[in-house]
C-alpha cells in the first residue's frame, strides 16, 4: 500500500493519516497485521460516509460483492474537519498522484 509508505511524511508535517474502507473489521484488523499498517484503519458502517461524500463507485449493484466500493480519493481536512483539498480517481486501480497530495499538503499546513 503507497500511503504506508509516505505516511512518515504526512506525520512530519503534523498531520494524521487515516483510511477508510467498506471492508469488515475483521479484514481491517487482517490487512494492518499483514502490511504492518500504523495509522489508523476505518470501517465505513453501511457505506454512509462514501454515500455523504458522493463517491460511491455506481459501476456496482446492491447485491453484488463489490457494493459499496468507492472511487477511489485522499482528502485533507483541516482541525475542523473541514476538507480543504480532494484527489480522486474514477478507476479503482488508478490512485492520485502522492507527490501532488504531499505538496498540497505542505500547502495547506
Amino acid at each position: 500500500m503507497q500511503l504506508t509508505e509516505i505516511a512518515e511524511d504526512f506525520e512530519a508535517m503534523g498531520i494524521a493519516v487515516v483510511a477508510m474502507t467498506y471492508d469488515s473489521v475483521e479484514m481491517l484488523k487482517t490487512v494492518e497485521e499483514d502490511q504492518g499498517i500504523e495509522f489508523t484503519l476505518l470501517h465505513d458502517e453501511a457505506i454512509t460516509h462514501v454515500n455523504a461524500l458522493g463517491i460511491l463507485n455506481t459501476d456496482y449493484e446492491p447485491d453484488q460483492r463489490t457494493y459499496g466500493v468507492p472511487h477511489p480519493g485522499i482528502f485533507l481536512l483541516d482541525t475542523e474537519g473541514v476538507i480543504r483539498a480532494k484527489f480522486a480517481e474514477e478507476d479503482y486501480r488508478d490512485r492520485p498522484d502522492f507527490a501532488d497530495v504531499l505538496e498540497a499538503a505542505a500547502e495547506l499546513n
